[in-house]
């Protein structure tokens, strides 16, 4: 498997009949089952430290933790109004013509009940995504088979779980309005769970979905001007910049031994979880809650200046990360490729997480602020 075709099921990337035709058929479920098929690996050796970069992300991760039901100005008082007016540069259009378009008779309402319904949409997918990492980090602690990754792991599981509980408590009490899995992440994290190989399973989230949410973050954090969702961004970030460190600092090793064929079925995997997380944000859920019809939108979000150069961006922490891994390269460079189809490679000399997660860590002055009435 070596073309769009056989990896993504299409040819052209922008194929929008295909990429909307892929539809989750329990999104009205509580429950979604997904085999997981990997052993549980015990080891005996526990000489903690034996690998002292993980060691050290442990120590960090112990001395990190916050508590979102105290932590949080959960007073705060949201006018969803006003943020989905913070988020206008990625609901317009720019300087597009939609004169004879499906927007043609749109005032301010309709596009402000946009911006909110994609600010619902982002942070259900956030939520839906941080249950994914909860689940495939407790997968991590079962098949790693080194005592430092179990420990690290078994931190990032409670991060997780907390990530989960804070996102779920802003859309339920600041927001309007949730939204069920999307399909194309549904999708990712059924191909990330189901793999046996415990390095598919940091590959898939540690490297690919965790990068690209604390890219998502980042520009979520600069773009908005409401205090409590800033500072739950912020102290969510400083969780996954180590989350994200984990995967390049035990992936690093793990390759370096891996052969060219080996190496590129992870450049595989890499690739078609970049489209889908791409793919993904087509947000095709928000058009047809607005009552329209997203064959008919998407033509012109692809158009979008403002959109693409957002999509480009998610994937600033993925492309130096996987260079960091040797996944660019390897093969005749055939992941480089792949990202240049994308149009993101120009992230290739960014700083990777395993060099930067210190820089996230909350400063003084963030920690329990809010106990202290800051």
């Amino acid at each position: 498997m070596s073309t769009n075709e056989e990896i993504i099921g299409r040819a052209d990337l922008n194929d929008l009949e295909a990429i909307l035709s892929v539809s989750t058929a329990d999104q009205d479920e509580a429950i979604r089952a997904v085999k997981d098929n990997a052993d549980a690996i015990f080891t005996w050796d526990y000489e903690k430290g034996s690998r002292p970069a993980l060691n050290k992300l442990y120590e960090k991760a112990k001395v990190s933790m916050w508590n979102g039901e105290t932590d949080l100005r959960w007073d705060t008082v949201v006018d969803q109004e006003k943020v989905a007016k913070d988020n206008m540069a990625l609901s317009s259009f720019g300087d597009i013509d939609l004169s004879h378009t499906p927007f043609a008779k749109w005032g301010d309402k309709e596009w402000t009940d946009l911006g909110m319904e994609f600010q619902n949409w982002s942070l259900s997918q956030f939520m839906h995504g941080e249950q994914g990492a909860l689940i495939c980090t407790a997968k991590i602690v079962e098949t790693v088979p080194w005592i430092d990754a179990k420990y690290y792991a078994s931190t990032q599981v409670m991060d997780e779980a907390r990530h989960v509980e804070v996102f779920a408590k802003y859309l339920d009490t600041k927001l309007n309005g949730h939204y069920p899995l999307n399909a194309h992440l549904g999708l990712l994290l059924d191909d990330i769970i189901q793999d046996s190989r415990w390095d598919m399973t940091y590959l898939g989230m540690q490297i690919m979905v965790e990068g690209l949410a604390l890219a998502a973050f980042g520009f979520m954090h600069q773009l908005t001007n409401e205090p409590l969702l800033k500072q739950l961004l912020r102290y969510v970030m400083s969780d996954e910049a180590r989350h994200v460190a984990f995967g390049v600092l035990s992936l690093k090793e793990y390759y370096a031994d891996l052969s060219e064929a080996e190496l590129f079925e992870r450049q595989q995997f890499a690739y078609e979880a970049a489209v889908r997380m791409r793919d993904r944000f087509m947000q095709q859920e928000v058009w047809e809650r607005m009552g329209l019809k997203p064959k008919e939108v998407l033509p012109l979000l692809i158009e979008n200046p403002n959109r693409l150069l957002f999509q480009q961006m998610l994937f600033t922490k993925i492309v130096p990360n996987c260079k960091k891994l040797g996944l660019l390269d390897a093969n005749d460079k055939w992941l480089r490729h792949k990202f240049e189809e994308l149009g993101v490679i120009q992230f290739e000399d960014l700083t990777d997480t395993s060099d930067e997660y210190e820089a996230f860590a909350l400063g003084g002055d963030e920690v329990l602020s809010s106990a202290k009435g800051a």
